[in-house]
């Protein structure tokens, strides 16, 4: 199970942190991360953390969010800076040990003025 938080209405230029919990295993999971989908696109990736670190973002997005995990918490998270309103979408946590295998329900994003 994966709970997420964080979202919510913000202006463009402003920033939200998007934290991301999961439970149901002992050992953690190898990967954790953030897809989005915003109103009539298909989801795509954001960010994606590995247990030790190593991270991958889709290259739109770098330099202004920046994933981190806490492996004791077993929570993600995800620091989105300098927000623009194409930036507007549901936000969806994901952990599995090799690929998103669970999904987090969504959390909301809404750049706007």
């Amino acid at each position: 199970q994966l709970q997420a938080s964080g979202g919510g209405l913000v202006q463009p230029g402003g920033s939200l942190r998007l934290s991301c919990t999961a439970s149901g295993s002992k050992s953690g999971f190898g990967t954790m991360g953030w897809y989005r989908q915003a109103p009539g696109k298909q989801r795509e990736l954001v960010a994606q953390i590995t247990r030790s670190g190593s991270t991958n973002y889709a290259d739109s997005l770098k330099g202004r969010f920046t994933i981190s995990r806490d492996n004791a918490e077993n929570t993600v998270y995800l620091q989105m800076n300098s927000l623009k309103p194409e930036d507007t979408a549901v936000y969806y946590c994901n952990a599995g040990d090799f690929y998103p295998r669970y999904w987090g329900q969504g959390t909301l994003v809404t750049v706007s003025s």
